[in-house]
This record gives C-alpha cells, sequence and structure tokens, in this order.
C-alpha cells in the first residue's frame, strides 16, 4: 500500500522557532502553523510512494551523501514565498555552506528515473512555519517578518538524512521515520 513520503534534514527543537511561530499564530488566523515538534528541511517532496520501492530510495539516498561530511547548520532570517506582499509560505532561512543544494539535485535527478516529478524549481533550503491561507493580519505578519529578517534562531550538526513518512490528520501531519541514512 503506498505511502506519502519525503526525503528531509530533521531540526531540532529551537525555543526561538517555537516563539516565532507563536507570534506569527497570534499575528492571523489566516494561516496553519507547522508543529514545531516536527520541523524539517524537506530535500525532497516524494508524494505517494510504494512500499517496493524504499529500497531503492535508500540506495539513492546514500548515493546523493557520499563523500559528505557531518556538517553544520544555521537558522537564519524569515521571509514569505512568493513575497511580502502575496504570502503563501512563511519561512525561516538556512545557511548550510552550500552543502545541501546538491544533494536535493542528486536526489531529484535519481529518484526521477522511478516516476517521482522532478522539482521545477531550484532548491532554495528553508524551513516551512506556516501556510498563509488569507490576507487577514497580513501587515502584522510583514512587520514579524521584517523585525526577525537576520535574527539567528540556532545551529545543530547534520549527520544523516531521512525518509519520512507522512499522514495526514485533522489535528496536522504525522511524520514518522522510515529510514535513516547516516553521513
Amino acid at each position: 500500500m503506498p505511502f506519502r513520503a519525503f526525503i528531509s534534514v530533521d531540526l531540532e527543537r529551537f525555543s526561538s522557532l517555537r516563539s516565532l511561530v507563536q507570534d506569527v499564530s497570534a499575528a492571523s488566523s489566516a494561516l496553519n502553523a507547522v508543529n514545531t515538534d516536527q520541523m524539517h528541511l524537506t530535500l525532497k517532496f516524494l508524494g505517494d510512494t510504494a512500499e517496493n520501492l524504499v529500497p531503492s530510495i535508500v540506495s539513492i539516498m546514500k548515493d546523493s551523501v557520499q563523500g559528505v561530511e557531518p556538517f553544520k547548520i544555521r537558522l537564519v532570517g524569515t521571509g514569505a514565498f512568493p513575497n511580502l506582499d502575496y504570502m503563501r509560505v512563511i519561512w525561516v532561512g538556512l545557511d548550510d555552506g552550500g552543502i545541501l543544494g546538491p544533494i536535493a539535485r542528486n536526489l531529484d535527478v535519481s529518484l526521477s528515473k522511478f516516476g517521482f516529478e522532478r522539482e521545477e524549481r531550484e532548491f532554495s533550503p528553508h524551513v516551512t512555519i506556516a501556510r498563509v491561507k488569507g490576507s487577514q493580519g497580513k501587515e502584522k505578519l510583514k512587520a514579524i517578518l521584517n523585525e526577525h529578517k537576520t535574527e539567528v534562531f540556532g545551529e545543530q550538526q547534520v549527520g544523516g538524512i531521512r525518509l519520512k513518512k507522512s499522514v495526514l490528520m485533522p489535528e496536522g501531519p504525522d511524520y514518522s521515520t522510515v529510514e535513516e541514512v547516516r553521513i
């Protein structure tokens, strides 16, 4: 039976991120905030994934991190896609020293051989903290994002990537790790 999947770097629980999510949630009821206990950086969204593909996916994950040593990432700055005047996604930026882009590209190219759709946009390392559903509170949200646009929210060591299963629930998605590939 297929399951909804993605490949990610899981994030530690940063109190500064939790505080930011609370601030944006209070500013607008027209958004869905991400559960701070499940924050991650998505390297590749797979969507519906057949169980029998898991070994192949894990093999591609291993190939994609071949030669990569554990490295630090820094969560810094805030913004919105596509922009602050028309917000659909509120994000925190990620400084990774350019390491995650090649991993994401390798995953994207290699997984397309198994029918997973290629990304049209260039990889932009970020952590989604909320999805915006309307314009209510937009000016307050803009002010909060501008206030934090250069803030450092935390640093962590990355020692692996994970194949995650996503189960959509009424209270929001629930993520679990299917496999982890250490680097």
